[in-house]
């Protein structure tokens, strides 16, 4: 549900124009193969449960890129969630990272922009999220930078850089370690999600960490799907 986006309501009709437009940001290639956008149709209700009108899908592959597409579709009533998705590696959002190895600083910069659709954490349907690195590895724990806390938001931005000295040729072998925490006051923070990256990741999270280290003093930006699993993670703050 992290990812949930909603019209406002139109009242007593049954003809509605809306023209809104609902953006969902972090959208990469992958998605647009494998990913289903679900639009349902529901009537509020002040007393009751909202009541479900009817719904339809459309398969994200069905689009081209920088073209707007018309659907005239009928609405459906509930159709069955597709049960086949793996769901071991639960997806808990999305976070833009930018990389930038800078020769006048001797050292990685690391952007932590902006997250998208985060998973709620808190009773509010919200999370209070912050996000923290560690360039591992790191035996006494000196690398860990955090970002300052957004309140109450499921697309927080950030636009911070964090900056790790390091020389060039020890880059390749370190893992960059990006965790996303919601805080609470009094008990312990709750993990969202986490990625890393780095020349033992695997596709997106490999090609980002392996095209910073060939592009000296070259800032690249790259969405990053957050998992509710890192390797070797405490989950612990």
């Amino acid at each position: 549900q992290a990812n949930k986006l909603r019209t406002k309501t139109l009242h007593n009709t049954l003809n509605p124009t809306w023209n809104e437009t609902l953006t969902y940001y972090g959208i990469t290639d992958e998605d647009m193969i494998r990913k289903t956008l679900r639009i349902s149709v529901c009537d509020e209700d002040k007393f009751r449960h909202n009541e479900f009108i009817g719904e339809t899908r459309i398969p994200l592959k069905k689009l081209k890129p920088n073209q707007t597409k018309n659907f005239s579709i009928c609405l459906e009533k509930q159709l069955p969630i597709d049960k086949t998705e793996d769901k071991s590696l639960e997806e808990r959002g999305r976070i833009l990272i930018s990389l930038k190895y800078s020769s006048q600083k001797q050292g990685l910069l690391v952007g932590i922009i902006r997250c998208a659709h985060l998973a709620a954490m808190d009773a509010n349907g919200y999370s209070d999220p912050y996000v923290k690195t560690y360039l591992k590895p790191d035996e006494d724990k000196k690398s860990k930078h955090k970002t300052a806390v957004k309140k109450k938001t499921l697309n927080p931005e950030f636009n911070e850089e964090f900056c790790y000295e390091i020389k060039h040729s020890d880059l390749a072998k370190k893992t960059l370690e990006v965790t996303v925490w919601d805080y609470d006051i009094g008990k312990s923070n709750d993990f969202i999600g986490g990625v890393v990256l780095g020349i033992n990741a695997k596709g997106e999270r490999l090609k980002h960490w392996f095209d910073c280290l060939k592009n000296k003093d070259k800032k690249i930006e790259r969405w990053h799907t957050l998992t509710n699993e890192l390797p070797g993670a405490v989950l612990s703050d």
